[in-house]
């Protein structure tokens, strides 16, 4: 299985938005984003500055899609 990609976080809410979500507020430099169905989960933006790995591996748990579906996304 390959690395994910080390994304900036307006990119990772970009196409969290592909896949069905909306920004619902931000507070400071944290966007929480929901979908219809009830998924929430929270995006650090901080400039261009890349997520870590850890980071976004615990939103994709949050929003309950594989890395393969993520990549796929991109």
């Amino acid at each position: 299985m390959p690395k994910l990609p080390a994304i900036p976080g307006k990119e990772l809410v970009r196409v969290l938005e592909v896949l069905g979500f909306m920004c619902v507020r931000q507070s400071g430099s944290h966007t929480i984003m929901e979908h219809v169905d009830g998924r929430i989960t929270t995006v650090p933006i901080h400039g261009k500055k890349d997520l870590p790995v850890g980071t976004l591996k615990a939103i994709l748990r949050d929003i309950d899609i594989t890395a393969d579906e993520f990549r796929n996304t991109l």
